[in-house]
């Protein structure tokens, strides 16, 4: 199932060309995770109660066309694969249907002591 998470282009997100700065396309992707999996019903807050986080431990990111101020960006999120310890993602940003910007997301968790922990069943369940 993909999920749609809806961004605007805000001028703070520009450069002085008004195009969108590199690296706040990771910002876009990270806000439609974090809606993502709070949707799924993962309370990332009751998580990190638990000693329990998630964490990126890897981006590879493509940028396929400029994004400007004002427009209407969405951010299509969807599960690529799942193992007992890994969860990777497929994220593209888009202008309609034209793709700006791709990205492989692998996210696993960590604990208190920022060691990584087997992805709980109950989150592996929600997956």
């Amino acid at each position: 199932m993909t999920h749609i998470f809806p961004i605007r282009v805000y001028y703070e997100d520009t450069d002085m060309g008004g195009i969108v700065y590199h690296a706040n396309y990771l910002r876009y992707i990270e806000r439609a995770r974090s809606d993502w999996v709070r949707n799924l019903g993962n309370d990332q807050n009751a998580m990190r109660e638990a000693g329990i986080v998630w964490v990126v431990r890897k981006i590879e990111a493509e940028y396929l066309a400029a994004a400007r101020f004002d427009e209407e960006l969405v951010v299509e999120t969807e599960m690529s694969k799942l193992s007992g310890v890994r969860l990777t993602m497929t994220q593209l940003v888009k202008r309609g249907e034209t793709e700006i910007f791709r990205a492989t997301v692998t996210a696993v968790c960590m604990n208190s002591d920022g060691k990584p922990v087997r992805l709980p069943a109950e989150i592996r369940a929600l997956l």
